[in-house]
């Protein structure tokens, strides 16, 4: 209906304007200020990255409400990876917030999104602009597996952390006798992550097949 394609334009542009603004800080940042500008990239903009990817978390409804036919599961995948990694690995440890691999982290996650967020606010009103699709279902395919690898690497750096500061390890006392030890979690995470990897690259091969097929280019051109 056209108050649902109104709601989608409204969250693709706010999305938009987030991812936006964050690129573009730490490019400019970065062509300011170096290499000195990575080891702060978190405290400058990691209070919007955070509020972008909670909002997120819509798109998740928006796809069991039906408004948006995307494949559920892929986007479940990709939204959790992100909201574990940058909530429960980087904001807890503070130490990890100054790592080079963040600055990594964020540039790919918000490359990724200021394309397909433009792509999607096009698609909304109907205009669909033959580079920007081939980009948006096309450079997914290099840069999410980085992205993958970048949180791996994330991870991996905060485990030390994890494991002198007890963060979120939990021991019962007598009688339970039963502890859960984080960085074991996040052990078994990492398998999971690259898991999920090799599930969603094939999804994304597929979704680059359906939106680039030679019928489906022709039909958007016309």
């Amino acid at each position: 209906s056209f108050t649902m394609n109104t709601y989608l334009f409204v969250y693709d542009l706010m999305q938009f304007c987030g991812h936006s603004w964050i690129f573009t800080n730490m490019i400019i940042r970065f062509m300011s200020f170096g290499k000195d500008s990575l080891a702060d990239t978190f405290y400058s903009i990691g209070l919007v990255m955070r509020l972008c990817q909670l909002l997120s978390v819509l798109e998740i409804l928006h796809i069991l409400i039906g408004i948006d036919k995307s494949r559920l599961f892929p986007r479940f995948l990709q939204i959790t990876e992100r909201i574990i990694v940058l909530f429960v690995v980087i904001n807890s440890q503070e130490e990890v917030q100054g790592k080079y691999i963040v600055c990594v982290l964020f540039f790919l996650w918000n490359l990724l999104d200021v394309v397909r967020y433009t792509y999607n606010m096009l698609s909304r009103t109907g205009i669909y602009y033959l580079p920007l699709t081939w980009l948006n279902f096309s450079l997914c395919i290099p840069l999410y597996p980085l992205s993958v690898l970048a949180k791996a690497f994330a991870i991996c750096v905060s485990l030390p952390y994890f494991e002198s500061f007890g963060t979120y390890s939990i021991k019962l006392p007598f009688p339970f006798a039963f502890s859960i030890y984080f960085p074991y979690v996040l052990k078994v995470y990492l398998l999971v992550l690259f898991i999920g990897m090799c599930f969603i690259i094939q999804n994304l091969f597929s979704e680059r097949k359906a939106h680039l097929g030679t019928g489906n280019i022709k039909k958007k051109r016309s």
